[in-house]
């Protein structure tokens, strides 16, 4: 059988704020369900690669080194943007392993590790593929508040910067503006040739874990789990991604 879809954005217990898929149990999920490969994409971290490199070559498939990073934006409330980097080689993980460590020592703010656009260049993001982290983008947040100017700035810059390993996310996970983000992404896909992929934003693995996962991100952000009113940006619906898409 050849696997129709790989996971390239899933976070693991080791991201602290999000997740409680464990390594060992993403291996078997991944085992059962037949891909070749998965992608670890912890936040701000790469705690969890060693633990996946052993225990997914030991079962025949391929670790994909990654990491979900924070964007610092202009502008004092301006909330960061997420940009996701997957490593082609040893050199890319180096570049990721000084892009980490540059933004907890200098990037923190209110405590949380940042990266600066500053930082970035040909050399410093030599090796790495990206990843446009769909909604949570500058990209998508751009599109899904109508500023399609904005949204071909961003993309200029990470092409600029990434040339053809710059990819527009696609997402159906139940977030506000998704199918406005789709639309948008795909025509500025048409319109520049940028190559597109679909991902799952994985947090937990099984649709039974959505409690257990929710009491952690309420426990991170300091909010009550019964609270009508506080932000859900996550789902207990699993939908499948379309295999054309990726």
């Amino acid at each position: 059988m050849t696997a129709e879809f790989v996971h390239l954005r899933l976070h693991t217990e080791y991201s602290l704020v999000d997740s409680v898929v464990r390594v060992e149990e993403l291996v078997d999920a991944v085992l059962a369900a037949e891909m070749p490969a998965v992608a670890l994409t912890d936040q701000n971290n790469l705690f969890g690669m060693v633990k996946l490199y052993r225990a997914a070559l030991a079962r025949g498939i391929k670790p994909i080194v990654g990491v979900d990073l924070l964007v610092r934006e202009s502008g004092e409330r301006a909330p960061p943007s997420r940009l996701t980097l997957l490593c082609q080689s040893e050199i890319g993980y180096r570049n990721v392993t000084r892009l980490l460590s540059r933004a907890y020592l200098e990037g923190q703010q209110r405590g949380v590790a940042l990266i600066d656009r500053r930082w970035l260049s040909e050399d410093t993001l030599r090796g790495l593929i990206a990843l446009s982290c769909a909604t949570e983008g500058d990209v998508g947040r751009a599109l899904v508040n109508g500023q399609d100017a904005e949204a071909e700035r961003a993309c200029a810059f990470w092409r600029a910067l990434f040339e053809d390993r710059f990819y527009l996310e696609l997402q159906r996970v139940g977030r506000p503006g998704e199918e406005e983000y789709i639309a948008g992404a795909v025509a500025l896909s048409a319109r520049h040739s940028i190559p597109v992929v679909a991902t799952n934003d994985v947090r937990f693995l099984k649709p039974e874990d959505f409690e257990a996962h929710e009491a952690r991100v309420c426990i991170h952000e300091g909010a009550l789990l019964a609270d009508s009113g506080r932000v859900r940006r996550y789902t207990d619906v699993y939908k499948r991604q379309d295999p054309q898409c990726a």
